[in-house]
């Protein structure tokens, strides 16, 4: 979700308003919140109140609740001024309108930014909503916490979703959603915007750092964990998992942001599209479509995807929300509608339940009213999307528990989950080098010094998406600990830390150093203008490590970014340490792997390349006749790829059977060992590869994986399974038309330097493994 107006309010100005508290006055159930029952509603009473409600709506109450409207709708001028909500402004919105969603963009919020003026402001949006309703329906309030509950001041944040990628770990991914869900709930919010399904596979790109990674089973896997942690999460209210942004957004042609994509069927179906299938058969009552376009058609208006693949062949039945202004945009910037009624129908009838118009509630409700009333839009679809909505509202338990007691707020978010977050980010770090053992720091080091300006810097070690919607405000003070202060804390009695910001002294300090640790990395943003066409690392960040180099002295660097960059004169250190965008605990996680407090267990959940210009990349790389420079699968560090402080092996790896019928999992055990002196984390992949294919296959890929935890000296055997529709592929020619399913024949399974072979033949059809 993309707001295209970057509020810039102070973060702590005024005390919440006398309109919030006029609305709350005399609220038992406000002040009961936190006490009452907040598990879903069961469906056949959920279903039972849809029919009976959508009996008595008029067409104008059930085209309301197709309409979310962005919260700044609701304060001050009623227009971007934001503020304290407005009487005229609440009028013409949730009355007038009978809007039945509202937003907060990133940096849309309360003019005191506390989770307490949070649930105030959610609490007084959802009593005007339910008391000038005819029939007192609820409101859904939308937020993007992309990384904990981001856009609120004192929450903690946590490590975008490609550092969590770097885990592995999909119980780890769950608890921090869970954690998520209940400080977003604390404020009274029940629709989260996350997670993103999309795949990382050009780092141009401005987003690369909200996905899981490259690999559509990891990616997918990590997406389901994240949306059972939401919709699971026992909060002051249930809280709603939004898979986005559906589908094949992440590899636009040049890799700009909303740029249209052009892939083939094929891809598209057995890898872009996989990974939304997996996290939305994981429950999520919600779906984002993708603001781009696909294959000459936008997304917004593809009826193949948002009903034919989505409904259809997936079976899903919850609600569909455009992104921002995505409705409007298929009038204004596709051009393939003449004008808003016509781009409203085109998108209600593709698939579209809500249409995300933040600024506009009059022209697309008069929009989508004057296009039912010409037969373009029926009422049968309205009815259709209407009772999607209020479905939803009704699992969510809306009806019987709207309101949170904003008296708990502060308590529940203000620093909650400090423990995980610095646990996350830890897991997450990847080790890329370490040649003559500098890591850890041992305590015999008697001068550390930190270099580098993002050492110092919790706003760009935050990334985008944080307090603001490009990153923390100016003026604003986001607490958390950062790699100096993570380090400073961390150092035994007797050990000097010093700080170097500027060059010239950081070089001449690294001279007499045990080690420098220089901290390098991108600045915060988001989507556009986070886009970059050269993703390496700055000119003068390369010279910095380049001065440290020269001092003859070891040299670890630590990156802060969310993609990898090509690090160019600030290669070959003696130590590199890719710590992604660890949010507010990172100081402390980037510590706890510096000083061996915490095994380095994270490895890449993307391909990290050697130079700049070999976009897109990916592993799954299909093989060709190619054979000029750099045209395969180059990279300097692989997909999978980390060290650690221990050492593991693969001691076997054994089928459950030699051969199995098409359409049916594939078991397996495999031993492994850690034959290093301390204990650790493994990450266990398991490939496969084809010798001969019908179509064509990567070299390896990913069919299952699991992390291991392994005392020092420690052998176990752990038990995997590859799902069939982890084996299957779309046949046939050019045109990709037909279902995915397993081939007969050959099959090669690796983890480690451990194979199996494995015959697949005819069998039950692979029904299972259709998108």
């Amino acid at each position: 979700m993309a707001p295209r107006t970057l509020l810039r309010r102070p973060a702590l100005v005024v005390a919440a308003g006398a309109l919030c508290a006029a609305l709350l006055a005399g609220s038992a159930s406000a002040a009961a919140g936190r006490d009452a029952p907040s598990g879903p509603v069961a469906h056949d009473a959920a279903d039972e109140r849809v029919r009976d409600l959508l009996r008595r709506m008029t067409l104008d109450e059930k085209i309301g609740q197709m309409t979310q409207i962005a919260v700044v709708r609701l304060q001050g001028d009623c227009r971007e001024s934001g503020g304290e909500l407005g009487e005229a402004c609440l009028r013409t919105v949730l009355r007038d309108h009978a809007v039945g969603s509202v937003l907060s963009g990133g940096g849309m919020g309360p003019p005191r930014n506390t989770p307490a003026d949070w649930a105030r402001m959610v609490n007084a949006v959802q009593k005007y909503a339910m008391e000038h309703s005819r029939l007192h329906i609820p409101v859904l309030y939308g937020i993007d916490a992309v990384h904990g509950h981001n856009n609120v001041l004192g929450a903690t944040v946590l490590p975008h979703q490609i550092g969590l990628a770097a885990t592995w770990d999909p119980a780890l991914v769950r608890s921090v959603t869970d954690a998520t869900a209940r400080a977003v709930a604390a404020t009274g919010i029940d629709w989260n915007f996350a997670p993103v399904a999309d795949l990382a596979r050009d780092r141009r790109w401005g987003r690369y750092y909200e996905t899981y990674g490259e690999d559509p089973l990891l990616a997918g896997a990590l997406a389901a964990a994240a949306v059972r942690g939401t919709e699971g999460a026992r909060g002051a209210k249930q809280v709603a998992a939004t898979v986005k942004h559906l589908g094949g957004y992440s590899e636009p042609v040049n890799g700009h942001d909303r740029v249209p994509a052009d892939v083939s069927p094929r891809y598209l179906q057995d890898t872009l599209l996989a990974p939304y299938r997996t996290a939305i058969r994981a429950g999520a009552q919600s779906v984002m479509v993708n603001s781009g376009a696909l294959n000459g058609v936008p997304a917004t208006a593809s009826r193949h995807l948002l009903t034919d693949v989505l409904r259809r062949q997936w079976g899903f039945t919850g609600v569909t929300v455009s992104d921002w202004q995505d409705v409007r945009a298929l009038w204004t910037k596709y051009k393939v509608a003449a004008d808003y009624p016509h781009a409203i129908a085109l998108a209600v009838n593709a698939g579209v339940d809500v249409t995300m118009e933040p600024y506009e509630a009059r022209e697309f409700t008069d929009g989508l009213r004057a296009a039912v009333r010409s037969g373009l839009v029926s009422r049968a679809r309205i009815d259709e999307a209407a009772g999607r909505v209020l479905r939803m509202k009704a699992r969510l338990g809306l009806f019987e528990h709207p309101f949170v007691d904003a008296g708990r707020a502060n308590i529940d978010v203000l620093g909650a989950d400090r423990d995980l977050a610095r646990r996350a980010a830890a897991a997450s770090q990847v080790l890329l080098r370490n040649d003559r053992g500098v890591l850890p720091i041992p305590p015999s080091a008697r001068k550390i010094v930190v270099a580098g300006a993002p050492a110092d810097d919790m706003v760009d070690q935050a990334g985008g998406w944080t307090v603001g919607w490009q990153r923390v405000p100016d003026g604003v003070r986001l607490p958390g600990t950062t790699v100096l202060e993570g380090i400073e804390e961390a150092v035994p009695a007797g050990t000097r830390v010093v700080h170097a910001p500027d060059a010239r002294r950081a070089a001449e300090e690294a001279r007499t150093a045990d080690v420098t640790v220089v901290v390098v990395g991108e600045k915060a943003a988001a989507e556009g203008e986070a886009d970059s066409p050269r993703p390496e690392l700055a000119a003068d960040q390369q010279a910095l490590v380049s001065s440290l180099k020269a001092s003859g002295r070891p040299v670890v660097v630590v990156v802060l970014a969310g993609r990898p960059l090509v690090l160019g004169e600030a290669a070959g250190t003696e130590g590199l340490l890719m710590s992604w965008l660890p949010g507010t605990e990172g100081g402390h996680a980037v510590a706890d792997v510096l000083f061996g407090k915490a095994d380095p267990a994270g490895r890449l959940p993307v391909s990290w390349p050697r130079r700049t210009g070999n976009e897109p990349l990916y592993y799954q790389q299909l093989p060709g006749t190619n054979a000029g420079a750099e045209s395969a699968h180059d990279v300097a560090y692989d997909f999978g790829y980390g060290l650690s402080y221990t050492t593991y092996r693969v001691d076997s790896l054994a089928l459950d059977a030699p051969s199995v019928p098409a359409g049916r999992e594939v078991g397996m055990t495999v031993r492994v060992s850690n034959t290093g002196a301390r204990d650790g984390d493994l990450v266990l992949p398991v490939y496969v590869s084809r010798p001969v294919s019908g179509v064509l296959a990567p070299p390896r890929k990913l069919v299952a994986f699991t992390t291991v935890r392994l005392g020092a000296g420690q052998s176990r055997t752990v038990r995997l399974t590859v799902p069939p529709d982890a084996l299957a592929v779309t046949p046939g020619d050019l045109d990709g038309a037909g279902p995915p399913h397993v081939e007969e024949g050959a099959y090669v399974l690796t983890a480690g330097e451990r194979t199996a072979a494995l015959d697949v033949s005819r069998g039950v059809p692979a029904g299972n493994a259709r998108p």
